[in-house]
């Protein structure tokens, strides 16, 4: 098709020779490249792309997934690399197939950005990032036991009845949500003024 083919990223001949073990495959579309590589091997590929002085991806721009229609087709994680001194974009694709584990090293290794990147990954598809530091939901509530809301068999009108999800809703911790590091009220209160911690503490009520 006229949209595909043409010159491939330069990086994609290196990362193939480099990686052979994890290369899988590349094209080019609308001018872009694309390259799939070993889910096991994306900390490490990404490591180098972004170490290595030829290459130099300093800017993750993007981490996401894509589920197709086809039941049959993996999921793919999608990381979306800019080197700026070169003025290269690269798109790096894993399969991840469906019916096993849905799980991909972490880059946060190498990108702090990808902290709330990768969170968000698991939170609308499940998938696992391993080693990042503090995978958790991070658009739905902590406690939200329905699914993943960015996956094809994610029921519409949610997997349990209005009534059940009322309930949840009622009994959930509003505060369970945050890590006790986010959780700083008791610090807080040590760094008031001694005066205010002293009617504070006599049970005074203000902004009432």
């Amino acid at each position: 098709m006229a949209h595909r083919g043409g010159a491939a990223n330069p990086s994609v001949e290196t990362l193939k020779a480099r990686f052979p073990q994890f290369f899988v495959s590349a094209e080019v579309i609308w001018g872009e490249t694309t390259v799939y590589i070993a889910p096991a091997g994306a900390l490490e590929v990404v490591r180098w792309l972004h170490d290595d002085a030829g290459e130099q991806y300093d800017y993750l721009v993007d981490v996401t997934a894509v589920e197709y229609r086809d039941m049959e087709q993996p999921i793919e994680v999608v990381w979306h690399l800019r080197s700026i001194p070169y003025r290269r974009f690269l798109r790096v694709k894993a399969q991840l197939p469906k019916g096993e584990p849905l799980r991909v090293p972490s880059v946060y290794p190498v990108y702090k950005g990808a902290d709330w990147l990768e969170r968000e990954c698991y939170d609308m598809f499940g998938i696992v990032f391993e080693g990042h530091p503090d995978l958790r939901r991070i658009l739905m509530w902590e406690q939200y036991r329905e699914g993943f809301p960015l996956r094809k068999d994610f029921p519409l009108r949610g997997r349990f009845s209005r009534a059940e999800q009322l309930r949840q809703a009622l009994s959930a911790n509003p505060e369970a949500k945050y890590s006790m590091e986010e959780l700083t009220i008791a610090d807080a209160f040590e760094d008031l003024p001694s005066e205010m911690r002293q009617r504070l503490s006599g049970g005074e009520r203000t902004g009432e």
